[in-house]
């Protein structure tokens, strides 16, 4: 519960850090006093509610807030949304003084409701987990790993183009049919409306490059569905000497002097050998690893090639990185680092409000939520705790457990408030008189009190 007008200190001190960050872009995106208490409120909401949603934000007001108030100012204000998430990264590169560090690039798919068909980009995907079918929404997340902290820079929101989607299934039926080639339809062009993941990724990257340009990004890594030529060069020509590392398929094809063999089918007659290797800076761990400079045929040129399983792995692994002057060992290291994006997605599914609950129809529906909720992440670098373990060089606390605290420490603002009051004991008759108005009950479905069920009767058919 949440009955103060003000936010927790440290959301506070973040919201005015980033009015200041804005300023500094102009007049134009100044935040009004207004605009900061309203997304200073929508960050407790998140932080209390673990979602976003506007009735829950009024319950958890005890209607000193109004649902429809809420909805006004997301749809109507004019907060400078597009310029929110680069300011916020800017104050926390600033605060912590990040100038170099790794960028990661990878999707996430969200599962929606069936029912919910007037979200942005929403599309019938595979389910990663069943091998089923899902509705859900797909996101392409650009998360940045420097010496100090991580965090997530920014995003876009994929979905594949619906016509070519529609000919692939036609083109399926034909062949299954054994309908011949040549009366199959002609493969329509891809609708600028519907870019590839990859394009999406350099575009996100590109925007960091021309909005950090200060920030030196030592490599880029990604899994095998953006190890694509176009993309290799694609951040090539964002920077000079950048080392990209990709995941490999078992099946794609390297050569090898004259021969050709699958990444596989290599590591089998060349097994490597045992060496150890440092996992994200911390823990030193033994992999079987070997490879060396190859001829990767789709990319046509070469490639560092590395086959590796760590120790009681029965499969293989394989990476492939463009930049030939590192060593096996600093790029299998380095590349260990594309892990903290599964973390920070773990984090963002369990605490951040996005991924659960259908948000409004429409674009600006999903995009706003979305930044609100990255927003939330990034004010927890402003929280006590956290900034001092900062200050004293220590292991960071993790989301869960600041979020955890961060709530208890709320509920006891909130008795604080109550005990504060001038007639504290009034004023917690009057919280609990408006519980039948703020919780109403709604009947139930699972239970038939009130239903005519004759059981008898149906006993007798029987």
């Amino acid at each position: 519960m949440w009955i103060d007008k003000q936010p927790l200190q440290f959301i506070t001190a973040y919201l005015q850090e980033l009015e200041k960050a804005l300023k500094e872009q102009g007049n134009a995106y100044r935040l009004s006093s207004l605009q900061r208490l309203w997304l200073g409120f929508c960050l407790m909401g998140i932080l209390l509610t673990n979602s976003i949603c506007w009735a829950k934000f009024e319950r958890m007001s005890f209607k000193r807030y109004s649902q429809a108030a809420l909805s006004w100012m997301f749809l109507h204000s004019k907060l400078p949304w597009e310029r929110l998430l680069v300011a916020s990264v800017s104050i926390i590169l600033k605060r912590f003084g990040i100038s170099e560090g790794v960028a990661i690039i990878d999707d996430k798919d969200i599962e929606r409701s069936k029912n919910a068909k007037q979200l942005f980009r929403l599309y019938k995907t595979k389910d990663k987990k069943t091998g089923g079918y899902i509705l859900g929404q797909n996101i392409v997340v650009l998360y940045f790993v420097s010496n100090k902290i991580c965090l997530p820079i920014g995003f876009s929101f994929y979905s594949p183009d619906p016509e070519l989607k529609k000919w692939a299934q036609e083109v399926l039926r034909l062949k299954k049919e054994g309908v011949s080639k040549r009366l199959w339809p002609s493969k329509p062009e891809r609708s600028l409306d519907h870019p590839k993941k990859y394009e999406l990724a350099i575009e996100l990257l590109s925007d960091f490059k021309k909005r950090f340009a200060e920030i030196k990004v030592h490599a880029v890594l990604a899994d095998g569905l953006f190890g694509h030529l176009p993309f290799i060069q694609g951040v090539e020509a964002l920077w000079e000497n950048v080392q990209v590392i990709t995941k490999m398929r078992k099946k794609q094809k390297i050569q090898n002097g004259n021969k050709e063999y699958s990444c596989e089918g290599f590591s089998h007659s060349y097994k490597g050998w045992e060496q150890d290797i440092t996992i994200r800076g911390r823990n030193t761990q033994k992999v079987i690893a070997g490879g060396g400079g190859f001829f990767v045929p789709s990319h046509q040129t070469k490639r560092f090639v590395i086959a590796m399983k760590y120790q009681g792995e029965s499969e293989c692994r394989y990476l492939m990185a463009s930049n030939l002057s590192w060593n096996m060992k600093r790029i299998m290291e380095i590349f260990s680092l594309r892990w903290l994006i599964e973390v920070f997605f773990e984090d963002w599914s369990c605490y951040n409000g996005f991924c659960s609950l259908a948000k409004q129809c429409g674009e600006e529906g999903s995009l706003r939520p979305l930044i609100l909720s990255l927003l939330f992440d990034h004010c927890f670098f402003f929280h006590k705790q956290q900034a001092l373990l900062l200050e004293n060089h220590s292991s960071l606390a993790t989301f869960g457990t600041l979020v955890e605290r961060t709530r208890a420490e709320a509920f006891c603002h909130f008795i604080y408030q109550i005990l504060e009051d001038d007639s504290p004991k009034a004023k917690l008759q009057e919280l609990v008189d408006n519980l039948d108005e703020v919780f109403p009950l709604r009947s139930s479905k699972k239970h038939f009190s009130g239903v005519p069920i004759d059981f008898e009767i149906a006993k007798k058919t029987a």
